[in-house]
């Protein structure tokens, strides 16, 4: 979850503003938490609130959480129609393939004990609003992935398991960097996020990686980040990762900070 909370933060500043280079200050005083923050907060506060033996009400756990911090910081940047979701009395899910359902989920890859769990978690919390097959798979390739990683894979591995189940990623940074635009689908940017991991030789790279080629940049430096964090901090987080870990806390008001280094404790315990 810390990974896509630096993820978001950092990316902040270049979703409106793209820049196409990894050469770049990655916090100053314009970087902010975004919807994507607030989410994967709620989505990991949800799974902390569930009935932990079982899971079996994860979707009104994620409901509920989600309405609560979306409303609490209605200003985040959500899309319109998920805005509409969270003020709903009668919220039901609308469709959507938005990458929204990939950037929240990285908590069920630290709640999951097999990647049945994972896939079983990721539908629970995606389903309520993002029901479209193209986010559903999405949401479980990313939080696939973050248990693969956080559990011992190699890159190798990981990237096999995407090819085989989820994309066929046949392209890199470089060659799609001068000409990828904006897409917020799962299908135009999550495969994005997940090369930038691929690419990476640490998990600053993996966000540099992810901010570099444009588009929706706070939400691909969020999944990126999601997974690089699991990967690169299973032997121990560096002192490099930890900085900007407490960097980024710092930006986040109490409550979100709070339930987030809280949630973190007993997700991973």
């Amino acid at each position: 979850m810390f990974g896509a909370v630096v993820g978001d933060v950092v990316g902040s500043r270049f979703e409106w503003h793209n820049i196409k280079t990894k050469d770049f200050e990655l916090i100053t005083p314009k970087s902010k938490f975004t919807d994507d923050t607030v989410m994967t907060i709620a989505v990991a506060d949800a799974l902390a609130k569930s009935k932990p033996n079982n899971y079996s009400d994860l979707s009104d756990c994620a409901i509920e959480r989600m309405q609560y911090w979306g409303r609490k910081y209605h200003g985040a940047g959500y899309g319109r129609s998920f805005y509409s979701w969270i003020f709903s009395g009668s919220p039901v899910p609308y469709n959507s393939f938005g990458n929204g359902a990939a950037m929240r989920v990285s908590a069920c890859g630290y709640a999951s004990r097999s990647i049945n769990d994972v896939k079983q978690l990721s539908f629970a919390v995606t389903s309520v609003t993002h029901d479209h097959p193209e986010s559903i798979k999405a949401a479980e390739a990313v939080s696939s992935v973050v248990y693969m990683a956080r559990t011992g894979s190699d890159m190798d591995a990981i990237r096999a398991y995407i090819t085989e189940n989820y994309y066929n990623i046949d392209f890199t940074l470089d060659e799609i960097r001068p000409s990828y635009r904006f897409d917020v689908s799962c299908q135009g940017s999550v495969p994005q996020a997940f090369e930038a991991f691929f690419e990476s030789n640490g998990f600053i790279d993996a966000i540099r990686n992810a901010v570099s080629i444009g588009g929706d940049s706070d939400t691909i430096a969020a999944i990126a980040g999601s997974i690089a964090w699991a990967y690169y901090s299973r032997r121990g987080v560096t002192d490099e990762m930890a900085s900007i870990r407490d960097t980024v806390l710092d930006i986040l008001p109490s409550d979100l900070k709070e339930t987030l280094i809280n949630t973190s404790k007993i997700l991973t315990k």
